[in-house]
């Protein structure tokens, strides 16, 4: 019997990656990735650092190029492979990331009169335009419905479907006017693939409804009329054409068309699985389960858990919803992250470049930094730079540098931003476990946890947790492969395909009982600066926190 394959569309900030994966184990075959061709590095920017659009024809164009190349990849990888042994497709993207779309289903900025219109194309999850929407829509909820606050921490973000809306209808009025409805990406992608685009036929995800747009069956779906119209009576409106059906990713939003069969290469008819967000699916492709916290570390991080949904669970305040099915059936999904990780690394190291004209690359830091003692640099730094997406939910918070002097290096400096990070991680371990939801252990994917030494050692001294790495570099994309392998029939549910699919690695990053002590030590510093830079509750004095630092120094250089 010959092998069978699914494959994982995995849309990423700037770029879309198609995994080919065998069903029976999980071997990852062939891979392609190809850069949007719009904006820079994929990102459409302007004049206000909030704005951050895309183009929707780039995602259309990634997954026709990089499946035809992985297919390509995938003959010279194994003898007598064949596009025919691909049984299904999955797919995951950034969230949200919504669009406005014409009665067809079809973007709004595919027409001649809205091209070149950023308002027109897809609002990036990293667009934070809605700041003060957002704020309306949180006033608002907590006035007039509190259990829609209750099940997204406590706090909307301007990350999230309903504040970009709101502000496309302030600030770009004829766009709104013009859209028949929104749509998320992940939703759009598996919509296309299949040509159920058009309302009658269309299918969104659970995943990107219930996070990030308020959507429970508790309440029967999105967010009613009259909330919304109290917002503005024109969002009101749209709540009529708003996605009907809401299914979760063990279910199919229908089949390959001919077309993309042809543009790909692909059989027509097999299975595409209804869409999630990158985070959800790289928790199924690092093998989530109850007490396992999966952290996704890439420009930002998220933080996923899972908890059965035959037990009571507690809302939990600042994280980014309690969704139940949105990462696998059977389950609530729980969701955090940081708003910036590697981003912040990467404005040190591209952006401000210490190094100059010779620019230090992140290996290099890297080894420099291991080399230093957790206190040494007398720094301490808040993770904020793009703000603050958990527990906090404040984006109009931003980064801090705390206890330079005229002898800091870059390489300390790189140190403390990663210490910022995993700082960062700790209160958001804190936060599930402080409402019952116990995190035993940490696995960690993406490119920086595979990469950097240096960041899986600080969190593991920092957390006091060992830090476990995904078998799978490419989660994310492994666990869309995961989810059609699942609605194709190839394992009976999601437990059995992790079974056989996933994996980690034999490294593991154990805690430093000496460096753990030093830590916990800056972990209240950090702690002190946190609530006082975030909170409005806080109350207290700052005046020994620079003593301190200088104190911890002095006593590690000894």
């Amino acid at each position: 019997m010959s092998a069978r394959y699914t494959i994982g569309l995995d849309y990423g900030t700037n770029s879309v990656r198609a995994l080919i994966v065998n069903v029976a184990n999980g071997a990852e075959i062939a891979a392609a990735v190809w850069g949007y061709e719009h904006g820079t590095a994929g990102v459409i920017l302007g004049r206000d650092p909030n704005l951050a659009r895309q183009h929707p024809a780039d995602y259309l164009k990634g997954a026709a190029i990089t499946i035809r190349q992985a297919l390509a990849l995938a003959k010279q990888s194994v003898k007598g492979f064949e596009a025919g042994q691909v049984i299904g497709i999955g797919v995951d993207t950034t969230g949200s990331t919504p669009l406005p779309v014409d009665a067809n289903g079809q973007p709004l900025v595919f027409q001649k009169k809205f091209a070149g219109n950023p308002a027109a194309m897809a609002w990036l999850w990293k667009d934070h335009t809605g700041i003060a929407e957002a704020a309306e829509i949180t006033a608002l909820a907590g006035k007039m419905r509190p259990p829609y606050l209750a099940k997204c921490g406590g706090t909307y973000s301007s990350e999230w479907f309903f504040s970009k809306i709101l502000k496309c209808l302030r600030t770009a009025p004829a766009v709104f006017q013009a859209a028949h409805s929104w749509i998320e990406l992940s939703d759009f992608v598996p919509a296309a693939l299949t040509g159920t685009l058009h309302p009658d036929k269309f299918i969104a995800g659970i995943c990107a409804a219930g996070h990030k747009a308020m959507y429970s069956a508790t309440w029967g779906g999105y967010p009613d009329k009259a909330f919304l119209s109290k917002l503005d009576p024109k969002l009101g409106a749209l709540r009529d054409r708003l996605p009907t059906r809401v299914l979760a990713v063990d279910s199919a939003v229908g089949a390959l068309t001919a077309d993309w069969a042809k543009q790909t290469g692909l059989p027509a008819g097999i299975p595409v699985t209804v869409g999630a967000f990158d985070a959800h699916t790289g928790a199924i492709g690092a093998g989530v389960k109850p007490g396992t916290l999966v952290k996704i570390i890439g420009t930002s991080t998220c933080d996923i858990s899972v908890r059965v949904n035959t037990a009571k669970l507690a809302d939990i305040p600042g994280v980014c919803g309690i969704v139940n099915g949105s990462v696998v059936p059977g389950y609530f999904g729980i969701e955090a992250g940081q708003s910036a990780v590697g981003d912040i690394f990467n404005w040190w190291v591209d952006y401000i470049q210490p190094g100059g004209k010779m620019a230090l690359s992140h290996r290099q830091l890297d080894e420099a930094a291991l080399k230093l003692q957790p206190g040494e640099s007398g720094l301490l730094a808040l993770d904020w730079n793009n703000g603050n997406r958990t527990i906090l939910v404040d984006q109009q918070l931003t980064g801090l540098l705390l206890g330079q002097t005229l002898y800091t290096t870059p390489v300390e400096v790189y140190r403390a931003l990663v210490e910022a990070t995993a700082f960062g991680a700790l209160t958001i371990i804190n936060r599930y476990e402080e409402y019952g939801v116990k995190i035993s252990e940490v696995v960690n994917c993406g490119g920086i946890a595979d990469k950097s030494a240096l960041v899986m050692q600080t969190y593991a001294d920092i957390t006091g947790r060992p830090m476990k790495i995904s078998r799978s570099a490419q989660t994310c994309a492994l666990g869309s492969a995961i989810a059609a392998a699942v609605v194709a029939g190839a394992h009976k549910d999601f437990a059995a395909a992790q079974k056989k699919m996933t994996g980690l690695k034999p490294k593991v990053y154990k805690p430093n009982p000496k460096a753990h002590a030093v830590y916990k030590e800056l972990y209240a510093l950090y702690k002190q600066l946190h609530d006082a830079f975030g909170t409005i509750q806080w109350n207290g004095n700052l005046h020994g926190v620079m003593k301190k630092l200088i104190e911890i120094r002095s006593r590690v250089r000894k």
